[in-house]
């Protein structure tokens, strides 16, 4: 294993020669991200204007840019946080349509980063990873991929060779039907929600075609919640199978949201901007400020209710039963089976505006009692009851367990699902031991229980760029997390989630679909503090290997001048320049 650069005191007074290149000087240097959502597009931002010479390329396996919201078009999709507070801190977008954005919207938004900052000159399209093998002799990703022929169409393999390895697929990307009994059987329309796709129309279009079916919806995550009062107005028939219990909670920030818009807080639930809020968020950018500003503050105040016996989490859960039996009043049966006996936050907490409501309809049926079957007319349940459907939702969610759908291959051969069976172990989310200049976005632990994911996302990022920015500055061949240091980190994963309502028993994606067990979907602790976490890396951390064959630790040194220097070029000046001066603050007389 290789370990820290050493030299003797008797080394010290031998011959050395410098490099023969200036300390910038850089090597070029190859990254290789795989995946252009969130994720990916942020690093196609941050890496060409971080590292210089970078030489990056973003591998992307569906036809368009976006991840998640590029393969998700269901009906109803929508973010279910402010759509203020789900926005890259550097780019603000002033006209969404609704408090919570519509996919399509989130799409758009995406795209039109992509056009702007041309990141297309880095994204392929279909070319999706089949293996990725590290080569401790050159220090270098070994990559195979499969995609198109650009001229025939047929699939082929090609090969490609990165000095970093970017991983940027997320972890709800995976999608899969559920192992129900019969399912191939069935002749009607099935769908999962991810794998819904509309092709060249909206999913408004598609599911105005069904006003005379009956329509079915495994599920009471997220997806589910949406799907549901998307479908309720628009079909005959509508029934819900819900195997678990769930919390609904109120809107996130509604009050807040009213307040600001001066809005009545106590007025109906609406959601979407009017045309005059929206003009106020284009031409008022102080208003539009404090908009997001003061949501985002809000959603970074929550963590304590994350925790178990807080007031904020007792408030929570009172709040959340009040408001759920207010909205089943219709139908309180339905409450006795989806009031939950664990904590809130327990499984993902998302409001699901119009999903109680839509519970409640004349032509929705909630479904508590377990299937049996699929038929090939529809659904039997455990008791024997039929049920006739032309068209069934599986909401049934995705593969969390952190099995890759490919090889990703370390050092002596060493298996990244191996690693992780039977969870994944890491350090910090960002890195692996055995898998030497690899680094994570929205890798295992991840996820936030409350905040913006997308300030985690832009820093899990940013730590990559830091490493990337380290080897290429100081020579280094590969850089490695310590065997010791990913213990430690694990250890303090362990102890910190069991006074946690995650550790409660109920079945989420957190715990990789099961009831109890390891939580490996989120980040030990809020938000905020996995930024500050990932803000400034522990370098003694690692370990690293030279690139060059020459002990002296300094050679990276090269040989005492910066290449504007060295070619009169360039700035020569450039500690002058506004962004490198650090002004500080000049007490006042009060002070």
């Amino acid at each position: 294993m290789p370990g820290s650069f050493h030299s003797s005191a008797n080394e010290t007074s031998s011959t050395y020669n410098p490099g023969e290149f200036c300390i910038d000087e850089y090597r070029p240097i190859r990254v290789v991200v795989i995946g252009a959502g969130f994720s990916g597009i942020t690093a196609g931002i941050r890496f060409p204007q971080k590292i210089p010479k970078v030489d990056l390329t973003i591998y992307e396996k569906s036809a368009g840019v976006g991840g998640t919201w590029f393969n998700n078009r269901y009906p109803g999709l929508a973010c279910d946080i402010p759509a203020h507070c789900y926005q890259l801190t550097f780019e603000e977008k002033r006209d969404w349509s609704a408090f919570y954005a519509p996919g399509s919207e989130i799409r758009e938004y995406l795209q039109g980063i992509v056009d702007k900052y041309k990141l297309m000159r880095y994204i392929k399209l279909r070319h999706e990873m089949v293996q990725a093998k590290y080569d401790e002799p050159s220090g270098k990703w070994h990559l195979r991929i499969r995609r198109p022929n650009p001229e025939t169409g047929e699939i082929e393999e090609i090969e490609d060779v990165a000095d970093v390895l970017v991983t940027a697929f997320g972890s709800l990307t995976r999608w899969r039907l559920p192992d129900i009994e019969g399912i191939n059987d069935y002749k009607g329309e099935l769908h999962h929600s991810a794998g819904f796709d509309p092709l060249d129309k909206t999913w408004q279009e598609v599911a105005d075609g069904w006003s005379d079916k009956k329509v079915g919806v495994i599920g009471v995550g997220s997806s589910a919640l949406q799907l549901v009062p998307a479908l309720q107005p628009r079909v005959s028939k509508l029934v819900n199978y819900v195997r678990g219990q769930t919390w609904l909670a109120v809107p996130f920030a509604a009050n807040t949201f009213a307040n600001l818009l001066g809005r009545d807080p106590g007025a109906a639930e609406d959601f979407t901007f009017t045309e005059e809020e929206r003009e106020r968020f284009r031409t008022d950018p102080e208003f539009y400020k404090k908009f997001r500003y003061t949501l985002e503050t809000e959603i970074n105040s929550l963590h304590s209710s994350t925790l178990q016996g807080t007031p904020m989490q007792e408030m929570g859960r009172e709040l959340f039963r009040k408001n759920m039996e207010k909205k089943l009043a219709k139908k309180p049966e339905i409450l006795k089976t989806l009031l939950p006996d664990f904590p809130v936050a327990c499984r993902r907490l998302t409001p699901g505006p119009g999903y109680l409501e839509a519970l409640c309809e004349d032509n929705v049926d909630f479904v508590s009692t377990p299937i049996k079957r699929f038929t090939e007319k529809g659904i039997e349940l455990a008791d024997g009851t039929q049920h006739d459907l032309d068209v069934v939702f599986c909401a049934t969610g995705y593969d969390t367990s952190f099995q890759m759908p490919f090889d990703i291959i370390g050092r002596n051969g060493v298996k990244l699902n191996d690693k992780w069976n039977p969870h994944p172990v890491h350090y910090l989310s960002v890195c692996v031991e055995d898998f030497p200049n690899m680094f994570m976005s929205l890798g295992p632990n991840s996820g936030v229980g409350s905040g913006s994911l997308l300030a985690l996302i832009e820093f899990e990022i940013l730590y990559a760029c830091q490493a990337v920015a380290k080897m290429q500055r100081e020579r280094l061949k590969s850089m490695e997390i310590k065997a010791e240091a990913q213990r430690d980190y694990d250890q303090y994963l362990e102890n910190y989630f069991p006074k946690s309502v995650y550790a409660a028993k109920c079945r989420s994606w957190y715990k990789a679909g099961k009831e109890e067990g390891r939580i490996v979907g989120l980040w030990p602790g809020s938000t905020l503090h996995a930024l500050k976490s990932l803000e400034h890396p522990r370098w003694e951390d690692y370990n690293y290997e030279p690139l060059d064959p020459v002990e002296n630790r300094m050679y990276w040194l090269g040989d005492g001048q910066t290449y504007a220097e060295k070619t009169l070029t360039g700035d020569r000046a450039w500690y002058l320049a506004e962004e490198y001066i650090d002004r500080p603050p000049v007490p006042s007389d009060s002070s």
